[in-house]
């Protein structure tokens, strides 16, 4: 993940149940969640503008909610994911997927107008920057089975039953 290398990046990390996560905001909003297996490759630590920082701090604390099961949607958080116009589309689709449901691939295709485009929601699901907030994990295969998480799967499989969904067994 390439986020700015200027003087407005705002970085933390934040220790929850499913690892400790790293943050990063730009004075855009929030910019990037990063998972403890993912690589830290242009994620410098920095305490940036104070427009980044504000956005870092609502993350923070708008996920420190959701860990303690009192927050249940991140309406509240300004978001500047890098991406393209489709990619941008797919995770304007699944942060509308409420908490405790999920949605196969072929259901966000159809909600962005692309029914055919199971595919292509699939790698922009892949490639969402900020995880947990943008609930790429409420993603699932058509019949019910996890599918592949940039967090792991068993990180996914935590995040589904700690918002009730009965996820399958890993194998």
């Amino acid at each position: 993940m390439k986020l700015p290398d200027d003087d407005t990046l705002a970085t933390a990390t934040l220790d929850t149940p499913i690892g400790r996560l790293r943050i990063a905001a730009i004075d855009d909003g929030l910019a990037a969640v990063l998972f403890p297996n993912q690589k830290d490759a242009g994620f410098p630590k920095r305490e940036g503008s104070a427009k980044a920082r504000a956005h870092r701090d609502k993350a923070l604390k708008a996920l420190d909610l959701y860990f303690e099961g009192r927050k249940k949607d991140f309406s509240g958080l300004t978001l500047a994911a890098s991406g393209t116009p489709f990619q941008k589309s797919v995770w304007r689709a699944l942060a509308d997927i409420p908490f405790g449901e999920t949605r196969s691939y072929a259901e966000i295709a159809r909600a962005i107008g692309n029914p055919k485009g199971m595919r292509a929601v699939g790698l922009a699901n892949g490639r969402n920057p900020i995880p947990v907030i943008v609930p790429c994990h409420r993603v699932i295969g058509a019949d019910g089975s996890l599918t592949g998480f940039g967090g792991g799967l068993p990180t996914k499989k935590w995040l589904l039953e700690f918002e009730g969904i009965s996820a399958p067994r890993l194998l």
